[in-house]
């Protein structure tokens, strides 16, 4: 490193700081959601030290017992007095650490699933960045391995910090008790171990950090090169692509080397600090045992019972160190994961512990048999990183029970438009989107929303899993109902198993047509008084788009209808049409 370099390194240093410290924070704000769980489950740790003085007190009484014994025999009172001790000992020491365990575990399940529920909020195009610009391996990662590398940390640093104070100061003051010595000695080797933690957890973070972007990126490279197949074989690229996947293969695998042996060495070394610490104990409680030892103020002589004693908590002393140190390595990895998942679950507001995020669809609230009108209001959204606002100062009324279309080119809004209209997206700073049911206006909320975007989305599953996902209740006759209100019988006929057909994921075996007639069913069993879909008879052909139409139309008999489109059919049905340009409304056909 050259002196020129030395102010880009500092500086680096001091953004590692900065993110370490806003790691640290929010690791802080999230086990606070299971804070009383964690304090439970230390304190009986904790307590569980007393179970391990009570059976190595028992231990000691019993082989004390059998060596001071007559020649004639060893008296058996004593010796099943002692056994009794340490079998009683053993089992309430199991007992606290099974409590414990169970309640760091329902602690760390509150948590994690918390933070998945705002990783999916996330998800949805809700505020802030758009979900776009949020790649879905990136989220499938964030939603398993990440929120899943923080169990460690939870139900093992978290407790442990309390553990440590209780459990090591019991198994002190039994210490104390036997050998004010050997208590002295454990005293002054226990500085060392703090110090070598954070060293650990320096080196920790910045692996694990590492290793788990390039798992990220490996996802996300996997995930791509699947979805464009096709492509890669039409250009003959396939060998690049397996080149490129090799190369991020290899990386991921030697980042999880580097992960690996600092947590070798890092093991290894806080393992040496507590066996060169236990080897004094020993050899002094051996000498002394063997009256080798003459020092002035130390104990020179110690019984048999005495020594196993303390040669029995003395591992028990630095058990709760042993589990923080593991603990930490645990924090250091949860340290770098979350830095990833903070990036995106700050794309949305946080969700009150155990509550529904706000912009969540729920069950259709009762009473909303009428149609909904829309009123947006100076609605402003700008994307990060783009020149032009997405919607700026759009003002738009729609009535009850109107079908409006919205057109214009691609890049207009429109479908950043409808996403507002259908209260999936807030309007920035100073606009706002109301919704009207007769006298009532409400904020917007996608609660009264049925949504069919682009492209329609079927889960794996059966056909009827698929629509049981808008309206849980209902039956078999009802779902067919549905297809035979749309005029959609024939599809059902068609169909190899009826409601039971396999689709697989995002509606594999089955055609583009069949796909959106679906959705549309599924969107009818919703019943919800406003309809938003965007372009609804895309990539359709002329018979297809005419049956999707005339589906519309039934569907707009008892609700509102909003879609985005650029079909000339389309416009035609509709009683309005709004065009939009750079995310303006520049012209409008229609009284809105």
């Amino acid at each position: 490193m050259t002196v020129t370099d030395i102010p880009e390194r500092l500086a680096q240093l001091g953004r590692d700081d900065e993110d370490q410290q806003r790691a640290a924070e929010l690791l802080t704000q999230w086990a606070a959601v299971g804070e009383p769980a964690f304090r439970r489950a230390g304190t009986l740790r904790g307590l569980a030290a007393v179970g391990h003085v009570v059976w190595a007190a028992g231990l000691g009484s019993a082989a004390e017992a059998a060596l001071n014994s007559s020649r004639g025999g060893v008296a058996l009172a004593p010796v099943l007095s002692g056994a009794a001790l340490v079998v009683a000992g053993l089992v309430l020491r199991a007992v606290l650490l099974a409590a414990a365990d169970r309640v760091a575990d329902d602690g760390a399940a509150a948590i994690q699933g918390h933070l998945r529920a705002r990783l999916l909020l996330a998800a949805l195009p809700s505020t802030a960045t758009p979900p776009a610009e949020v790649s879905d391996a990136a989220l499938g990662e964030a939603l398993d391995s990440e929120v899943g590398r923080l169990s460690p940390w939870l139900t093992t640093y978290v407790p442990a910090r309390r553990a440590m104070l209780l459990g090591s100061g019991i198994i002190l003051a039994a210490l104390l008790v036997g050998s004010w010595a050997v208590a002295l000695m454990l005293v002054l080797a226990t500085p060392l171990l703090p110090f070598n933690l954070k060293v650990i957890g320096l080196g920790t973070r910045a692996a694990v950090h590492a290793q788990l972007t390039a798992t990220r990126r490996l996802s996300t490279h996997l995930l791509d090169q699947l979805r464009g197949l096709p492509t890669l074989v039409g250009l003959a690229a396939g060998e690049e692509a397996v080149r490129a996947t090799e190369a991020a293969d290899r990386e991921l695998a030697r980042r999880t080397q580097t992960v690996l042996r600092v947590a070798f060495l890092s093991t290894a070394w806080i393992e040496l600090l507590i066996t060169v610490a236990m080897a004094v104990v020993a050899t002094y409680c051996g000498l002394a045992l063997l009256g080798y030892l003459d020092l002035p103020v130390v104990p020179s002589t110690m019984s048999l019972g005495t020594a196993l004693f303390v040669l029995v908590l003395t591992p028990a002393y630095f058990a709760p160190a042993r589990e923080l140190a593991r603990g930490y390595h645990a924090r250091a990895e949860a340290s770098a994961a979350a830095e990833l998942i903070a990036d995106l679950i700050d794309r949305v507001p946080a969700a009150p512990a155990g509550g529904r995020p706000a912009l969540v669809p729920v069950a259709r609230r009762p009473g909303l048999s009428s149609p909904a009108g829309v009123i947006l209001g100076k609605v402003g959204i700008r994307y990060p990183g783009r020149d032009h606002a997405a919607l700026d100062n759009v003002t738009l009324t729609v009535r009850p029970g109107s079908i409006v279309a919205v057109s214009g080119p691609s890049g207009a809004g429109k479908t950043t438009l409808l996403s507002v209209a259908a209260g999936l997206r807030e309007p920035d700073r100073g606009g706002w989107c109301l919704h009207t049911i007769g006298s009532a206006t409400l904020q917007a909320s996608p609660a009264m929303t049925a949504w069919a975007g682009q492209p329609s989305y079927l889960l794996p599953g059966t056909l009827r899993d698929n629509l049981l996902l808008a309206r849980r209740d209902a039956g078999d006759a009802q779902l067919t109902a549905a297809f035979t209100a749309l005029g959609f019988e024939d599809l059902l006929a068609a169909l190899p198993q009826g409601l039971g057909t396999r689709v697989g994921e995002r509606g594999w075996g089955l055609s583009s047509g069949q796909m959106q007639q679906l959705v549309l069913v599924r969107a009818l069993l919703r019943d919800t008084p406003l309809l938003c879909l965007d372009e609804p008879t895309a990539h359709l052909d002329p018979e297809g788009e005419a049956r999707v139409i005339g589906a519309i139309r039934t569907l707009a008999r008892t609700r509102t209808v909003l879609l985005t489109t650029h079909s000339p059919a389309l416009l035609d049905i509709a009683d309005d049409i709004v065009r939009l340009d750079q995310g303006r409304v520049s012209r409008i056909r229609g009284t809105l």
